[in-house]
């Protein structure tokens, strides 16, 4: 900082906030730390009993915060992303259309581990809107050494560590598998439920086909809207280890990859992943899908719609998170679910 006379203070940033009292009427912050001081604020400025002022001294080396918040800006922002205005030395990064999150979190704590920087973010694989806040960053200090900017691009070596993918539009087939529903003997609630968690995701249903406990049914209706060009299927019934449950053993049938039968989640744990060989997905979904709002399908699901293959790895580790605590209300995905 350096004082300097008010009527030359035009231009300069303050370093400080500045209060203003006014009897009766006002009492709180009339300039903010930071503000670019402008000619009609000093008559204001003096009308405090401002006759000299300390104002950021413009040192070689050294970055305003607001400067340095569009240098972290530029490092840290992939696509999908956009931003506001920077207010107090912060930058709020928001969604450019409606998608999945997604945020290197490794190279995010190493940033944040230079110091000085502040870079805070929502959780990795969050479903997002557009318009919807999902990070800020700013530094600490008023104004900070360009060699610690310099520091924190060397560091991300040129890796967007946050950006936001667009989901795509599937077009789903089902199949249905169990005697009971098939001879109408009970109603079928799963595909009313799964119509409904689509049209959340701007997917369609190209319809479900209903089969008995037979295997070679249940492969072949499986088959069968892989041929008609779905781009996704999903089986339900028959998912539990029950002999008679013969959904896996047809998927496997069929040739589909099986990544996993079961994952450590809960409820999800009877949860199918598998892809067919040309890389369609084909879940076997368990029955807690029609009768539970959250669970593994959707942590899984806006991942495939987002582009990504799903592996074990990444199914192992929703183990840490991956317990439901059943509350009253759901606030998911604001909760610590699959994270």
């Amino acid at each position: 900082m350096k004082c300097i006379p008010v009527q030359e203070a035009v231009g300069s940033i303050l370093c400080h906030d500045i209060t203003q009292i006014l009897p009766g009427e006002f009492k709180g912050r009339r300039f903010k730390k930071g503000h670019i001081i402008q000619e009609e604020d000093i008559p204001v400025l003096l009308s405090l009993g401002k006759d000299n002022i300390y104002v950021w001294e413009n040192l070689p080396g050294m970055v305003h915060e607001n400067d340095a918040a569009t240098f972290l800006k530029d490092i840290t922002m992939g696509d999908g992303l956009t931003f506001g205005e920077i207010k107090e030395g912060k930058i709020t990064f928001t969604a450019a259309h409606d998608g999945l999150l997604k945020v290197d979190a490794e190279r995010l704590f190493q940033l944040n581990m230079l110091g000085e920087i502040s870079f805070a973010s929502l959780h990795n694989n969050l479903p997002v809107k557009k318009g919807e806040a999902v990070a800020g960053t700013r530094v600490i200090p008023l104004v900070i050494d360009q060699k610690k900017l310099d520091e924190a691009k060397k560091l991300l070596d040129g890796h967007k560590i946050i950006e936001v993918k667009p989901m795509k539009s599937f077009n789903i087939g089902i199949v249905t598998t169990g005697s009971e529903v098939y001879y109408h003997r009970i109603k079928d609630k799963f595909g009313p439920i799964l119509r409904g968690k689509m049209e959340g995701y701007h997917c369609t249903v190209a319809g479900q086909t209903f089969v008995p406990d037979n295997k070679e049914m249940i492969e072949q209706a499986i088959k069968d809207w892989l041929d008609k060009g779905a781009d996704m299927v999903f089986c339900t019934g028959g998912m539990s280890v029950d002999p008679d449950d013969l959904t896996p053993s047809a998927i496997r049938d069929t040739g589909c990859e099986i990544i996993t039968y079961g994952t450590p989640v809960l409820p999800g744990a009877m949860f199918l992943l598998s892809y067919y060989a040309d890389g369609r997905p084909v879940l076997g979904l368990p029955g807690c899908v029609m009768h539970s709002k959250v669970t593994v399908f959707d942590l899984i699901f806006p991942r495939i719609l987002a582009g990504e293959k799903i592996t074990m790895a990444d199914i192992a580790a929703f183990g840490h998170g991956g317990l439901c605590s059943n509350c009253a209300e759901c606030h998911y995905p604001n909760c610590h679910f699959g994270k």
